[in-house]
């Protein structure tokens, strides 16, 4: 198992602007029900997770559904489950309730039909007729002369009399925002600050769709704005429509909350994480055997955001303890790669955290004598908790999961040894020697300090009789010493085996 992240948590400031702390902290972490919760949309909770209990704050989850035609059902079941397994405590939303909700977006429509009732009041939003069929065109056509396509704001210069006589032939329509220029800076607070001025790239943007739902970007402002959120961090490719969020703060007048935007999540070799990747789902990792604070750990090793004295090899911290050293001016803006051998090295570090607690080492003891019974049932194994204890101890350093240990290199732990059809040693040889073994303490060295003494003794050649109590106590032709072997099966084991299949070959 490799250990070595040099510096896991130790960031340089990219800014020289100084520590300051918020108040009255209000985070969300607001996925679409359209799939798995990820890697990248768990790095995305933790971060605005951290942040709230490093500033007391509240954290809510918010469901975004409005996108109705690529729900998944249970999938918000699903999130939260999720969420709540990677120790994340969700203080507002689904299940949980609040003073700000609904936390479920289909079902705050009436919220947003009174909010675009003002925008269109004031001349700030206008409806549009265009049908699909248009707007493919003017897609193909901008293509076609190498532009960038973008609506033309057809329908933002109806007369009044075109709008009366759309409506009375009852012709389907959207809703859009009307785009200002935006030339001022705005504000990130991990990128400092970013000039976008989306009139300049992009027709109006569609708030309300013909189905009567809201996009993202009229849905978010409105829910922000309504439940009060302080801080929005939410991943990098949402910077761009951070200016259009802003001007719909500023048509309805209300404040903005502050922005920060967090890079890619991206594989070890560079390329993007994506959906498609069965591997990066958060059920994977559970179900692979990766504890939650391992996976916290993992993830938080790739984004930035802490400082901690250098070290060679990686350490284990708790959410809390990471929140305390979380600050939000030293996340990196640059991509966050994943290292999948610190993964590893963080599970094996939480299962020795679990092993040096005695009601977790239980809990231990009992999920890997399932394992060994699923893996093994024609074996019939009566596993002794004492036994499985002892395993645990041993193998503990070598594991990257639990289910490490019914993997082919760890078989012999679980066999009854191989009764040795021939050996050197008499019934009264093999008596003596079991005898000498019962007297001392079962360390290795005593192990190996008796076995060479009786070798001596009786005259057998000492790779002859490691042979032979190899085969008895574990059928392997080669593996982890014999006197390693027997200190890991323990005094009462390691006995009972060698009795039961070397007296067999002298019965």
């Amino acid at each position: 198992m490799k250990l070595g992240c040099k510096s896991i948590f130790t960031v340089l400031s990219k800014h020289s602007i100084k520590s300051r702390s918020f108040h009255d902290v209000r985070v969300r972490f607001a996925p679409s029900p359209t799939g798995y919760l990820h890697l990248g949309g768990l790095r995305t909770a933790l971060y605005n997770y951290l942040f709230a209990l490093k500033n007391k704050g509240k954290f809510i989850l918010r469901i975004e559904d409005t996108d109705q035609s690529r729900l998944v059902a249970d999938a918000s079941k699903s999130i939260i489950e999720d969420l709540r397994w990677s120790g994340i405590v969700i203080d507002e939303g689904p299940i949980v309730g609040g003073n700000f909700g609904p936390y479920i977006q289909s079902e705050r429509l009436h919220i947003y039909n009174d909010a675009i009732q003002q925008l269109l009041g004031d001349g700030s939003a206008y409806r549009c007729y265009c049908s699909e069929t248009r707007l493919d065109l003017l897609r193909k056509e901008a293509l076609k002369q190498r532009q960038i396509p973008k609506y033309d704001n057809k329908c933002r210069h109806l007369t009044l009399s075109e709008i009366k006589e759309k409506q009375s032939n009852k012709v389907p329509y959207c809703i859009r925002f009307k785009l200002e220029d935006f030339n001022d800076p705005v504000e990130d607070l991990v990128y400092g600050n970013v000039f976008v001025n989306s009139s300049k790239h992009e027709g109006d943007p569609v708030i309300i769709k013909s189905d009567g739902f809201p996009t993202y970007h009229f849905a978010n402002v409105v829910d922000d704005h309504h439940m009060k959120v302080s801080h929005v961090f939410r991943g990098v490719e949402w910077q761009t429509s951070t200016p259009k969020h802003l001007l719909l703060y500023k048509a309805f007048g209300w404040n903005p909350p502050k922005y920060g935007h967090l890079p890619l999540l991206i594989n070890a070799d560079g390329t993007k994480l994506s959906k498609r990747q069965g591997d990066i789902s958060i059920n994977k990792f559970r179900d692979s055997g990766i504890y939650p604070l391992a996976l916290a750990n993992y993830v938080m090793c790739a984004g930035g955001g802490f400082q901690k004295e250098q070290s060679l090899k990686p350490t284990l911290e708790t959410l809390e303890s990471l929140s305390k050293m979380f600050n939000i001016e030293n996340l990196n803006s640059h991509p966050g790669r994943l290292n999948p051998d610190l993964l590893n090295d963080f599970n094996n570090l939480e299962i020795r955290r679990k092993l040096s607690n005695e009601n977790e080492t239980d809990e231990l003891v009992e999920i890997v004598r399932s394992m060994v019974r699923s893996k093994y049932p024609e074996r019939n194994i009566d596993l002794d908790a004492s036994y499985t204890k002892n395993i645990l101890n041993w193998s503990a350093q070598r594991l990257s999961t639990l289910s490490d240990l019914t993997s082919e290199n760890f078989n012999f732990l679980w066999t009854d040894g191989n009764v040795v059809n021939s050996t050197e040693l008499s019934k009264d040889q093999i008596d003596e020697l079991i005898g000498s073994l019962d007297k001392i303490e079962f360390t290795k060295k005593n192990i190996q300090t008796t076995l060479k003494s009786y070798s001596g003794k009786t005259q057998i050649k000492f790779p002859v009789l490691m042979k032979t109590l190899r085969t008895s106590l574990s059928g392997l032709k080669e593996g982890p010493g014999v006197a390693e072997v027997m200190e890991i099966f323990g005094k009462e084991e390691s006995l009972r085996r060698i009795r039961s299949n070397l007296n067999s070959s002298n019965a």
